[in-house]
């Protein structure tokens, strides 16, 4: 295979800065990618913090300022990992200069910003991606494919959950993740479970929403943002949907989980245990008749490239990886891979139809 290197600028280095940092500098190897990762710069809020983590996750240079990255003749593609109020200038200034843009979710800060990015995108005519991870896993993956091949039959129903609980604990103090919309629960996980049903079932027709805050105030400060939702709703295609996102769901750690209803069959995933899935056929005798647990293995989508054992299982890192392989195929081929910013755009219209909801205590059209 011929292999030509690419300049790899990401602008954050904290948490998901390191993920997509690890990711670009194992996926070449993980899925002999035609495009070869070259990690040219980081940026960080400060001189000292970037030239950190450009020691500890080995890139060329650092800088404190992202117009220098995005700027920069040897960075070829952008990864942006900064916190979501960031994410609209340097996305639409690296679209003026051509450069493809991989994004971390939530888009942007708001709906407003969301429909400019996506307007920049589709004027510059570059490759754009939004990082919706969970979807990814050999799991999820699979279940899109049962589903779109009608292994279940006709959808009629679906829940889905996002839920954790690092602020289930009203004693929690408020940090920055306490304050504005885009980093409350409908703005942190609701975004990940919606862009689910979307891809494994389709598009949302309408809805009606419950968004609250339960611990309004936290040591250190107001909470000015929401910690648990729920919404129901109806897909296009005619099927029913529940949905539940919450921070303060004592015990859950990773509930990302969704069931599925079908008329010949039902699928059910929870993230907690991400290698199994689960599946129901309405075949055989009644008495022979149950969910069989799946484990993943080497036949399912992008296991193999880590893995030759069924079973052994893949972990968080890995949907990064394969996330990146994604973004670096887009680039090679110059076709859009799945979800873009416009992809993106119909999460952030769900998440403010609920917002929305709520506010009105009416449903909601989208």
């Amino acid at each position: 295979m011929d292999q030509r290197g690419i300049g790899i600028g990401i602008l954050g280095g904290g948490y998901m800065g390191k993920a997509h940092s690890v990711a670009m500098a194992a996926v070449g190897a993980v899925f002999e990618t035609a495009l070869r990762p070259r990690l040219e710069m980081i940026c960080s809020s400060s001189a000292e913090t970037s030239e950190r983590y450009r020691r500890a996750f080995g890139f060329a240079r650092a800088t404190h300022d992202w117009r220098t990255l995005v700027e920069d003749r040897s960075v070829d593609a952008i990864v942006i990992a900064t916190p979501q109020a960031l994410h609209r200038e340097i996305a639409e200034a690296a679209f003026a200069l051509g450069k493809p843009v991989l994004c971390e979710k939530p888009m942007g800060a708001s709906l407003e910003d969301a429909e400019s990015m996506v307007a920049a995108a589709e004027a510059a005519g570059v490759v754009n991606m939004v990082a919706f991870n969970y979807i990814r896993t050999p799991a999820s993956q699979f279940a899109r494919q049962l589903v779109a091949k009608g292994e279940i039959g006709t959808v009629t129903w679906f829940r889905g959950e996002h839920t954790e609980d690092f602020y289930a604990d009203p004693q929690m103090p408020a940090t920055w993740r306490t304050s504005g919309m885009a980093n409350g629960t409908m703005g942190d996980l609701a975004p990940h479970m919606i862009n689910a049903a979307l891809a494994l079932i389709g598009p949302i027709c309408s809805l009606v929403a419950e968004v609250e805050t339960v611990h309004s105030e936290r040591p250190g400060g107001d909470v000015t943002n929401d910690d648990q939702a729920q919404m129901m709703c109806r897909f296009a295609n005619g099927a029913m949907g529940q949905m539940h996102f919450s921070r303060i769901a004592t015990g859950r750690k990773m509930g990302y989980a969704y069931e599925i209803t079908g008329t010949k069959g039902a699928i059910r995933f929870d993230q907690e245990d991400q290698n199994a899935l689960w599946l129901y056929r309405s075949e055989g005798p009644e008495a022979e008749r149950g969910f069989t647990k799946i484990l993943t293995g080497p036949t399912h989508p992008d296991y193999l490239p880590f893995c030759q054992g069924p079973g052994h299982g893949t972990g968080y890192q890995d949907q990064i990886i394969i996330e990146a392989r994604d973004f670096l195929q887009a680039i090679e081929t110059g076709k859009q891979v799945w979800p873009t910013f416009r992809d993106g755009l119909d999460v952030h219209r769900v998440v403010q139809a609920a917002i929305e909801s709520s506010r009105t205590k009416t449903w909601q059209d989208i």
